[in-house]
């Protein structure tokens, strides 16, 4: 065995919250820097493509349809396969693995830029999917492997998480650039260089670790899963974009259905892909269960705020963008101050301190109105990001601390997915409701005079009455235009209140059932 090279023997050293090890030097610190600024420069390439998707559909002849697999496939993938991938890591490599996802993601993304037609774009996306799944588990398994201080743990996965987080807002701004001088294809482009990064430094920075004591990856569980997460992905995504309808929730039924088979099997293999008995452990479960829950009811909000500033506020794309900034700067701030306070404080204090301060900013944007709102919500939309800072870098320390280190890659796939599932159900679920509160609003607002097919076109959806009232008369498109924008509000209103009052709840949830877990400096105290 090389100086660079350490293995895990499974479950022999069992790793929970409380555990301690060497402190990083700065080998670790500069691979952290690479995992880092490579986090940023691929969270920059998957925001630019909505900036992208309308020039880029028109020179390939993309439809409607097909529009929709390039935005989706690659969500798809990533999450069809996190769970796999993290496995896989564990078995023959975290940093194996990591390299073999930089090179795919790489000649995915010179693919994708350089496609001429849509279904090789989609392909290409679908490629890409398949390598991203390898990077963000392999990558959070690293850290938890390449930082066992458990402060320094949590500062690197702070500052993971907040290169992640920046691509939200330079992103827009690079795409713009990028798009304003050169051609779509150059948006996918961008990964390029943050994969040769890896490549060039990764085999020199970044120690491999693997688990000796792990068995052969059971292909048909690989199966069973993707057909498990693949329907409900797919049902809950189309249960936000099209209602209830028949073929989402049959998905959806379909996807719980192989999940049931695959969690039997897991049961039953010496070797699981997925170790139930993880779930055992309290700190894990609840962690997982605080991420999840958090995603679901604060993600949600983020599909009704985006909505509200270009089409009840007006904004266009680039100023939308900016609206967002301090949505993006609290989570940032969250995300950086979690660690430090956790020294001292408890985990579950500040997670659950953190979601009453995201419950705080649902409730201030329900004070919006559909006019005059848009300092409230961005205020709103910002205070919740930043309570959901210690949420995100906390539980994810949580859950890649509280598994024996050959684990590490499993926890932190399964970790991803239920985040993937958490935004999934959230944009469902409260999307859904959204949409209902607006139909029913604007049913009985339609003013006289609008023709049956605006008047459609307007109970369907906010863009569909914003683009019925720009081809009716000025007075008559106003009137139209207001009456829908009040029934969006209200629907983001509802919407929102419920979702504070249910992150309230799992702030109180969380409270107890992690109240157990020290700070993190008085372990470190200990053992000094």
């Amino acid at each position: 065995m090389d100086a660079n090279t350490a293995t895990d023997t499974g479950g022999a050293t069992a790793a929970g919250p409380h555990a301690t090890g060497p402190r990083a030097g700065r080998r670790e610190w500069a691979g952290l820097g690479v995992l880092a600024l490579a986090a940023l420069l691929v969270s920059i390439d998957v925001f630019v493509l909505l900036l992208a998707l309308p020039r880029l559909s028109a020179d390939l002849g993309a439809g409607a349809t097909e529009q929709l697999w390039i935005m989706d496939v690659y969500g798809f993938m990533l999450a069809g396969l996190l769970i796999t991938m993290g496995t896989l890591g564990d078995r023959i490599g975290r940093r194996r693995l990591l390299l073999i996802g930089a090179a795919g993601f790489g000649a995915a993304s010179v693919l994708a830029a350089y496609s001429t037609g849509p279904g090789m774009l989609i392909a290409a996306r679908a490629l890409l999917g398949v390598a991203g799944a390898t990077l963000t588990p392999s990558t959070l398994a690293l850290i938890g492997n390449m930082f066992r201080d458990p402060r320094q743990r949590a500062v690197a996965i702070s500052v993971w998480m907040v290169c992640f987080m920046s691509g939200a807002a330079v992103g827009p701004l690079v795409g713009g650039a990028l798009l304003e001088h050169y051609w779509w294809g150059s948006v996918f482009l961008l990964g390029v260089p943050a994969m040769g990064l890896l490549l060039a430094f990764g085999p020199v920075l970044l120690p491999e670790y693997r688990d000796t004591a792990a068995g052969r990856l059971d292909l048909t569980s690989v199966a069973l899963s993707l057909a498990a997460i693949l329907p409900a992905i797919y049902g809950l995504k189309e249960l936000a974009r099209s209602g209830w309808q028949a073929m989402p929730v049959t998905a959806v039924l379909a996807g719980a259905a192989f999940g049931v088979a695959f969690a039997r099997r897991q049961r039953g293999l010496a070797d699981p892909l997925l170790d139930l008995r993880l779930f055992a452990n309290r700190s894990f479960t609840a962690a997982m269960g605080a991420m999840m829950a958090g995603t679901t009811l604060m993600g949600a909000i983020m599909l009704f705020v985006t909505q509200y500033f270009q089409l009840v506020a007006g904004l266009s794309p680039l100023r939308a963008g900016l609206a967002m900034l301090p949505a993006v700067a609290g989570s940032i701030t969250g995300a950086l101050l979690s660690p430090i306070l956790a020294r001292r404080v408890r985990p579950a204090y500040l997670i659950g301190a953190g979601m009453a301060a995201g419950a705080a900013g649902l409730l201030l944007i329900t004070q919006a109105g559909p006019e005059h709102g848009l300092v409230v919500v961005a205020l709103g939309f910002a205070l919740t990001n930043i309570g959901g800072g210690p949420m995100v870098v906390l539980t994810v320390d949580l859950v890649i601390g509280a598994v024996p280190p050959g684990k590490a890659g499993l926890a932190a796939g399964m970790n991803e997915t239920g985040s993937e599932f958490g935004y999934a159900l959230g944009i469902a679920a409260l999307g859904s409701l959204g949409a209902a509160v607006y139909r029913a609003h604007i049913a009985g607002a339609i003013p006289e005079g609008v023709p049956a097919q605006a008047a459609g076109a307007a109970r369907d959806t906010l863009a569909g009455a914003l683009t019925a009232a720009s081809d009716l008369p000025g007075p008559l498109g106003a009137r139209l235009l207001a009456a829908a924008r009040e029934a969006f509000t209200a629907g983001m209103h509802l919407t929102a209140a419920i979702s504070a009052v249910l992150l309230l709840a799992t702030a109180v949830a969380t409270l107890t059932l992690l109240r157990h877990v020290r700070p993190s400096g008085r372990e470190a105290d200990a053992r000094d």
